[in-house]
């Protein structure tokens, strides 16, 4: 057999460990009762692609390593990933927080409306519970690093907004933190109104520009 493996051939072998070791991850999604592949299946096959490629240069049994090794490693993420987004989207059904997934990362949008009192940065007493919750999962999923992002309208002045969106990312980081999430795991800024989602103009869309994020990004394979 020749000692050089085709690309082509790899990625066969890449999609093949992925397909059949992950075959069975199908999950329901719970509000549109649809099945639907684990996001573990698709982030499995990308890394064996990816790093079939790479190594396609090698020797036939190093590529098939390579193949192997990486498949595993997107896998070990995207179903890790899969787990904290399943229990977050549990706990924060009914809550007006929104749970939104891109790649690898997570994200929650806290709307200003049900977390802080009006141009304030105290936390709503309302929304305690729902932080306790977001702070269990990110406490039983330790993986990963969290990025605590504050927004305002562009009400007010710019100093005023930058000042009361870093605030309020701080006062979750910091109430996180009391709920045994690792500060080592939690940082948080204030963008002010520099980031908008919405029409500033109307009175909808500086309601939702007014937000916390909170971004969770995994740190390493597992």
């Amino acid at each position: 057999m020749n000692a050089q493996y085709s690309v082509k051939k790899i990625a066969a072998i890449a999609v093949a460990i992925s397909t059949l070791t992950l075959s069975a991850c199908q999950t329901y999604d719970p509000y549109t009762g649809e099945q639907k592949s684990s996001k573990a299946t698709i982030y499995g096959i990308g890394a064996a692609l990816g790093c079939a490629i790479l190594g396609s240069r090698k020797d036939g049994k190093r590529a098939r390593q390579a193949a192997v090794g990486c498949g595993a490693i997107g896998a070990g993420i995207g179903a890790y990933m899969d787990a904290q987004e399943t229990e977050l989207r549990k706990e924060m059904e009914g809550t007006g927080v929104r749970v939104e997934r891109n790649g690898d990362q997570l994200r929650l949008i806290m709307p200003g409306n049900i977390t802080f009192q009006t141009a304030k940065y105290n936390i709503s007493g309302n929304f305690y519970s729902t932080l306790d919750a977001v702070g269990r999962v990110l406490a039983k999923f330790q993986d990963t690093q969290l990025m605590v992002g504050g927004h305002a309208d562009s009400t007010g002045s710019v100093a005023f907004n930058q000042r009361l969106s870093a605030d309020r990312a701080q006062a979750v980081a910091n109430y996180l933190r009391s709920n045994g999430v690792q500060s080592n795991r939690l940082m948080s800024r204030g963008y002010g109104s520099e980031l908008p989602v919405a029409d500033n103009s109307t009175p909808q869309g500086r309601q939702m520009n007014r937000r916390v994020e909170l971004d969770i990004v995994p740190t390493q394979p597992r």
